[in-house]
């Protein structure tokens, strides 16, 4: 369920106070009139919940914890040690750079207005989210959670994409690719989806196609690993590519962060009910137990093709039943999480062992492999084992939103819109934000710079240094 928007509308920032109507004149030739009633006070501000607070401030600092060091220390040991920085460096500075955006134009971009496809400006500079002269604090404090949580996804998202062309890519232009891939393809797809007029939206009585994206299957993964793609592509190939090994530099890395990923997970999904409630203990325990039957599943399948099982297939695997219970968390139940998690532990070996050999892409940390094809597949397998007795009471659906199981095919179609049109959003997108770049800054540094590894090239700095 697209359980992020399950209380926009009472947590979308409010307007601002209304202002009196002014008082008939009165002279002193007029009777003497009766003594006016005293004024309505204002109504109180109730206090804010204690428990949804420190939930909200938990979960907003997992998300963030898993963007650095959690996806970090993940890509960072999978590049080559003349790459680690590099790849770190955009994590980190994707943390500044798309907070401050967020701040300006994005949260109004993604949450604005009463269009079914865009926001608008009504909240640039959180104008009527955060406090002012006329919004006490205690009023704005529901919206500011909101506000902030939401960030962690904005910051989080552009970040995976850098698993595509981690290597090669110009760091100025990487900038620049993300703030714009950030308004003209995150925030659009995220209106359609969480913002409560969106046409995807659940909680949208108009809305022909509801779907259910309960943190971030279409939003994030989706967009993302579909983004990744296109910049494989469009970017190429890294220099020897399939001519010479490389191997990742350091899986004791990428062994920490995928556990940091794991941990965090519980903030990205647990949060998105925006309370510490019923579907929050939901999304958690599906969350946990998809990411086990996710390392189980990969392990199995590399073990059953290759003969070992290897560390780096149980950190994938993990991540995979992350990526494919997202949409799903707030929607089916723990143990349908298992069935969701084995099965993206297999299809997402699959996808970027088989896939990706036959296809030939050098999508350098297999985003795509993960994220697009693990946030697909768990999108169409929410429309498929969307539980009733989960989604009870989610918008007018007081008895619960089934699945196919439950005998609504029509939720494997809407399921099925939402994908088909994010993922043509985030191509079309992608590739003419990717045309201009490189027409105007170029995409990837030169051959000499590649060579010579992206810490230094780009940084002046080396990951290590032994002395």
């Amino acid at each position: 369920m697209a359980a992020v928007a399950t209380v926009l509308l009472a947590y979308a920032p409010a307007a601002f106070a209304q202002e009196e109507k002014p008082a008939e004149p009165q002279t002193q030739m007029q009777a003497p009139a009766e003594p006016a009633p005293a004024a309505e006070a204002p109504a109180e501000i109730p206090p804010l919940d204690a428990g949804k607070v420190a939930w909200m401030l938990t979960s907003s600092a997992l998300v963030l914890l898993m963007t650095a060091p959690g996806l970090a220390l993940f890509y960072g040991g999978l590049v080559r040690k003349k790459n680690i920085l590099s790849v770190m460096m955009q994590c980190f500075f994707l943390m500044g750079l798309m907070t401050v955006l967020w701040a300006i134009v994005g949260y109004s971009w993604a949450f604005g207005g009463t269009s079914p496809y865009i926001g608008n400006f009504d909240y640039v500079l959180l104008k009527g989210v955060i406090a002012g002269p006329d919004r006490p604090l205690e009023a704005a404090g529901n919206d500011m959670l909101f506000c902030v949580f939401q960030g962690m996804f904005f910051i989080i998202t552009p970040a995976l994409i850098c698993g595509a062309f981690a290597e090669r890519m110009k760091f100025s232009t990487m900038a620049v690719f993300s703030v714009l891939w950030g308004l003209i393809v995150y925030c659009p797809i995220a209106h359609w989806v969480w913002s409560t007029p969106g046409w995807l939206n659940v909680f949208n009585a108009d809305a022909k196609f509801p779907g259910l994206d309960f943190a971030g299957g279409t939003v994030v993964h989706i967009s993302s690993g579909v983004s990744a793609l296109i910049c494989a592509l469009m970017i190429g190939k890294r220099l020897g590519f399939g001519k010479e090994p490389m191997p990742p530099h350091n899986l004791t890395f990428t062994c920490i962060g995928a556990a940091m990923l794991w941990v965090g997970w519980f903030g990205f999904n647990g949060g998105s009910a925006l309370a510490a409630d019923k579907w929050a203990v939901n999304a958690f325990l599906a969350t946990h137990f998809a990411a086990a039957a996710g390392v189980l599943g990969w392990v199995f399948a590399e073990w059953i093709g290759h003969g070992k099982p290897t560390t780096l297939g149980a950190c994938s695997g993990a991540v995979a039943g992350l990526v494919c219970i997202t949409p799903a968390a707030g929607a089916v139940d723990p143990i349908q999480g298992l069935i969701l998690g084995a099965a993206a532990g297999v299809v997402c070996y699959l996808a970027c062992t088989k896939l990706k050999n036959a296809l030939g892409y050098d999508d350098s940390l297999d985003a795509f492999g993960v994220h697009g094809v693990g946030g697909t597949l768990g999108a169409i397998l929410t429309g498929v084992f969307a539980n009733k007795a989960i989604t009870a009471g989610i918008g007018k659906y007081t008895d619960g939103l089934g699945g196919l199981i439950e005998g609504n095919p029509q939720q494997v179609i809407n399921q099925l819109v939402g994908v088909g049109c994010s993922m043509g959003l985030t191509i079309v997108g992608t590739v003419v934000i990717l045309t201009v770049l490189g027409a105007v800054m170029g995409l990837r540094v030169s051959a000499d710079d590649e060579i010579q590894g992206l810490d230094v090239s780009q940084h002046g700095e080396e990951g290590y240094i032994f002395q």
